[in-house]
C-alpha cells in the first residue's frame, strides 16, 4: 500500500533500486544531490543535474519538463553518502512562472522498478519559493528511509544549494540553468495537456540508447534506447552530455526564436513550409467493453505530431515490456528462493527428513512454488497480450524512418522535406516475449557512430556463422542502414563516403554505387584511405573553428554543409598510424560537427594496437548483422536480443528508394 506522506513524515524503503516520479503543472528542473551524515554536499560531483545527468547511483533528466523520472540505486551510491535529496526548481529566464505558488502543487512519488508506489508526497504550502527540497532518502543503521521535506527557497537553486553546504552553489546553479536553456533551445516542446478521455497511464517514455542514448523522457536530443553494448547503458555514469550536432544555417529558413524564452510564440512549422498545418489531435481509442482493457490506437501518446506521438509510444512499449518482464522474473526468483528456504527448513528437522510428514512438506513447498510461478506467468501473459495488440496497430502506422523494410510505407516513399526525429536500426525482443518486436529507434542527428561487428561468430540462438559470411552480412547491414539514413534526410542534406581498402565489400556496396548516391566511388588502397580521412578531418576542423569562433557564416564558398557519413570496411586494413589517429579524431569530434562514422570491422583484427583503440570501440554503438543479445536497457539491465533491419530477400525496395534519393539529389544540385 502506498504511504501518502505529509511534511516531515518518513517511511521505510525495502528496495535499493527505485524510481522517483515527479509531476508538475509547468516545466521544472529536477536535481538529485548526495549528502553526508549531516546532509552536506561535498562538491559538484555529488550533484546530478541536466548538465551532468548521471552520478554514482543517480540519473536525472537532461532538461526541464512537467513530468520527470529519476533513477536511484542506493546500493551504488558511495559509502560516505547518507542522504539523497531530490531538488526541484523553476527554470530561470523563461516565460513561465517564477514561483511555485503560481502553479499546481508538485507531486512526487517513490516507486519500485515494477512501477508500484512506495510513498508519495504532494508539496503544498509553497508561495514565493522558486526552488524546493521535495524529499530525501536517508540512511539509518544500514537501512534506508524516505522523508517528505517540502523546504522552499525564494532565492532559487543557488540559495538552496548554499543551504546544503555546497561551496560552488552559485556556479553550479548557473551551470544547471545554462544546460536547461540549451536543452529547451533544441527540444520539441511538450504538447498541451490532454483531456481525461484521451489520457493514458503512459504519457511519456523514459529513454534509451538506447538502445541511445543518454537521456530521459522523450527529448529530441533515446537513445535509444539501449546501450552498445555489452551491458552498458546509454549516458552512463561519468559520460558527458553529447554536444549539439552541427547544423548549418539555412538561408531559406523563416525567422524563428532560438529558444522558448526568446519572447513571442514559437513557430513549430518546418523552415521550408510556409503554410504548415497545426498539429492534428491525438487519436482516441474506441470504448472498451466492460471489464476489458482499452483497445490500442497508433499514436496514443503525447506529442505535437503523429511522428512524435509514435516515437513516444514506441518508447513506452519498450519500457512497459522491460518492466513487466522484470516483475515476472522477480516473482519467479521469489518463488524459487521461498521454496528453497522451505525445503531447507524441512531438511533441517530430523523428524521430517523421512516419512510421510517430510514428503508432504516438500510437496506443499513445490505446490506453493508452482502456484506463485503460475500467477506470475498469467500476469505476464495478460500484459504481453495487450502489448502484442498495441504492436499490431503501431507497426503498420509507422512512417518510413521508423518502419521495417517490408512495411508498405516504403512503397509510397517520397524524399522528405525535413529530418525525422529518429531512425530505426532494428528490432528488440526478450526471451519471455519472443513474439513482440519493439523498434529500436535512435535520435537524429546521430550522436555517436555505429559499429557493425563482423567478428561475432555465434548468434543468440546458438547457430554459428563463418567469418566470410559474417563479413558479407555485416556489410549488407551497413548498406541497409546507410540507405535508410539517405532516405530520411531531405535532398542534398546527407552525404555518404566509403572506405573499402581491399574492395572486399564491392558486392554489398553495389546498390549505393549503381544508383549514384555516393559522393564518390569507394576509396581503395592506402592512398584512398588517406585522401578521404584527410578531407573529412579538415572539414571537422573548419566547422569546429567556425562554430567555436562564432563565425559560422564564414565557411568557404561552396562548402558542403550536409551531414556526412563515413563507412569504413575491413579496418584496420590499409590504415597506418596517422590514419588510425584521424579515425579516432572523427569518432570523437565528428558527430558534434556533422561527420558520423560507421565501422564494419572485427575488433580482434585490430588487437595489434592494444588498448590504444579501446576508446574508439567504446565510443561506437555496437550492432550485429545477426540476432544477438548484447544490448541492455537502462532501467533493469535486461539483455535484449537485437535483430538488424534488413531488406527482405529478393525485394527491390532498397534500389527503388535509392533511385528516388539519387534523382532528388540531382535536381537539388
Amino acid at each position: 500500500m502506498t504511504a501518502e506522506l505529509v511534511r516531515g513524515q518518513n517511511h521505510p524503503l525495502s528496495q535499493a533500486r527505485l524510481e522517483i516520479r515527479i509531476s508538475a503543472g509547468t516545466p521544472i528542473v529536477a536535481v538529485a544531490a548526495l549528502g553526508d551524515e549531516n546532509g552536506r554536499i561535498h562538491g559538484v560531483e555529488w550533484v546530478a543535474h541536466p548538465g551532468a545527468p548521471t552520478q554514482p547511483g543517480l540519473e536525472v533528466s537532461r532538461q526541464a519538463a512537467a513530468d520527470h523520472r529519476l533513477a536511484v540505486d542506493l546500493d551504488a551510491v558511495p559509502e560516505a553518502v547518507h542522504r539523497v535529496s531530490v531538488l526541484l526548481a523553476l527554470p530561470v529566464g523563461g516565460t513561465g512562472p517564477v514561483r511555485f505558488g503560481a502553479v499546481a502543487a508538485p507531486f512526487v512519488a517513490v516507486t519500485g522498478l515494477d512501477g508500484d508506489e512506495v510513498a508519495s508526497y504532494t508539496i503544498t504550502g509553497l508561495e514565493a519559493e522558486s526552488a524546493v527540497v521535495a524529499l530525501e532518502l536517508y540512511r539509518r543503521q544500514d537501512a534506508w528511509k524516505v522523508r517528505a521535506v517540502g523546504q522552499g527557497y525564494a532565492g532559487g537553486l543557488a540559495e538552496l544549494l548554499t543551504d546544503q553546504g555546497l561551496p560552488q552553489a552559485h556556479q553550479l546553479a548557473g551551470t544547471v540553468n545554462d544546460a536547461v536553456a540549451q536543452g529547451l533551445a533544441r527540444s520539441v516542446q511538450a504538447p498541451p495537456p490532454r483531456t481525461t478521455d484521451g489520457d493514458r497511464s503512459r504519457q511519456t517514455a523514459a529513454p534509451a540508447l538506447g538502445p541511445d542514448q543518454g537521456g530521459t523522457a522523450p527529448q529530441p536530443g533515446p537513445v535509444p534506447p539501449v546501450s552498445p553494448y555489452g551491458g552498458q547503458t546509454p549516458g552512463g555514469p561519468g559520460q558527458p552530455a553529447p554536444q549539439q550536432p552541427y547544423a548549418a544555417p539555412d538561408p531559406s529558413a523563416v525567422t524563428q526564436p532560438s529558444a522558448p524564452n526568446a519572447g513571442g510564440p514559437i513557430d513549430y512549422s518546418h523552415p521550408r513550409r510556409q503554410n504548415a498545418a497545426p498539429p492534428p489531435p491525438p487519436p482516441t481509442a474506441p470504448p472498451a467493453a466492460p471489464g476489458q482493457p482499452a483497445q490500442p490506437v497508433a499514436g496514443d501518446a503525447t506529442g505535437w505530431s503523429m511522428e512524435e506521438r509514435l516515437y513516444n509510444q514506441v518508447w513506452g512499449m519498450f519500457e512497459d515490456l522491460a518492466r513487466t518482464t522484470a516483475a515476472y522474473r522477480s516473482a519467479v526468483d521469489f518463488a524459487e528462493s521461498r521454496m528453497d528456504k522451505e525445503l531447507e527448513q524441512v531438511l533441517s528437522d530430523p523428524r521430517s527428513r523421512i516419512g510421510g510428514q517430510g514428503d508432504a512438506a516438500r510437496e506443499a513447498a513445490r505446490a506453493r512454488h508452482t502456484q506463485l510461478v503460475t500467477q506470475a506467468r498469467e500476469a505476464l501473459d495478460r500484459d504481453l497480450t495487450q502489448l502484442a495488440a498495441e504492436a499490431d496497430v503501431v507497426e503498420p502506422a509507422l512512417p518510413p524512418a521508423y518502419a521495417r523494410w517490408d512495411n508498405p510505407a516504403w512503397h509510397a516513399y517520397r524524399v522528405p522535406m525535413e529530418i525525422p526525429m529518429a531512425l530505426r536500426l532494428g528490432d528488440l525482443h526478450l526471451p519471455e516475449a519472443d513474439r513482440i518486436r519493439i523498434p529500436m529507434l535512435v535520435r537524429l542527428p546521430l550522436e555517436r557512430g555505429l559499429w557493425i561487428d563482423s567478428g561475432a561468430a555465434g548468434a543468440s540462438d546458438g547457430s554459428f556463422t563463418d567469418s566470410h559470411t559474417m563479413s558479407r552480412l555485416a556489410m549488407e547491414t551497413a548498406v541497409a542502414h546507410a540507405a535508410r539514413l539517405l532516405a530520411v534526410y531531405p535532398a542534398g542534406e546527407f552525404t555518404v563516403h566509403v572506405i573499402d581498402p581491399a574492395g572486399s565489400g564491392a558486392q554489398a556496396l553495389a546498390p549505393l554505387v549503381q544508383t549514384g548516391v555516393l559522393a564518390a566511388p569507394p576509396a581503395i588502397g592506402a592512398a584512398g584511405v588517406a585522401d578521404v580521412l584527410g578531407r573529412l578531418t579538415q572539414r571537422v576542423d573548419l566547422v569546429q573553428m567556425a562554430i567555436r569562433g562564432g563565425a559560422a557564416d564564414s565557411l568557404p564558398p561552396g562548402f558542403d554543409t550536409s551531414q556526412q557519413l563515413l563507412i569504413v570496411n575491413d579496418f584496420p586494413h590499409g590504415f597506418d598510424d596517422r590514419a588510425v589517429n584521424q579515425l579516432r579524431y572523427l569518432a570523437d569530434e565528428g558527430p558534434a560537427f556533422g561527420v558520423h562514422l560507421m565501422m564494419v570491422a572485427d575488433r580482434e583484427e585490430s588487437s595489434g594496437y592494444g588498448p590504444l583503440l579501446d576508446p574508439l570501440w567504446r565510443s561506437l554503438l555496437r550492432l550485429t548483422p545477426v540476432a544477438d543479445d548484447h544490448l541492455a536497457d537502462p532501467w533493469v539491465g535486461h539483455a535484449w536480443t537485437y535483430e538488424p533491419s534488413l531488406v527482405p530477400p529478393g525485394s527491390q525496395v532498397l534500389q527503388q528508394v535509392l533511385a528516388q534519393v539519387a534523382a532528388a539529389r540531382t535536381k537539388f544540385m
